[in-house]
């Protein structure tokens, strides 16, 4: 079993259930991580053997584009459409974070994530 990742991609997005974080936004960061069963491309050493990292991005970019209310809907959403393109890859998993997250009474933190498996 060979596990491939795509980690700390950074984007700015306009998802969320408030309106202020609609119009204003705020910077995300998504971590990608599948495995693969067997991994021809570790003997092969050609790209056509394996999952195509920039085409991963590439979708989670485009998903990313996409306005969501809840980051659990926009996982899950990353989550498929990958599968729907890569169906070789096993145990996909998408975490999406949302940097400094509104919060009530001032409140502070980092991020607020959601990982689907």
């Amino acid at each position: 079993m060979t596990t491939i990742e795509l980690s700390g991609i950074e984007f700015y997005g306009y998802h969320g259930c408030y309106e202020s974080e609609k119009a204003s936004g705020t910077q995300y960061i998504v971590d990608f991580m599948a495995q693969i069963e067997e991994c021809e491309a570790c003997e092969s050493d050609n790209l056509e053997d394996t999952a195509d990292l920039a085409r991963i991005y590439e979708i989670i970019a485009r998903q990313m584009e996409i306005r969501s209310n809840l980051i659990e809907h926009l996982a899950a959403r990353i989550k498929k459409a990958i599968e729907a393109e890569f169906p070789e890859l096993l145990n996909i998993s998408v975490r999406v974070s949302k940097m400094n997250p509104p919060l009530p009474d001032g409140g502070k933190a980092y991020c607020s994530s959601v990982t689907v498996d």
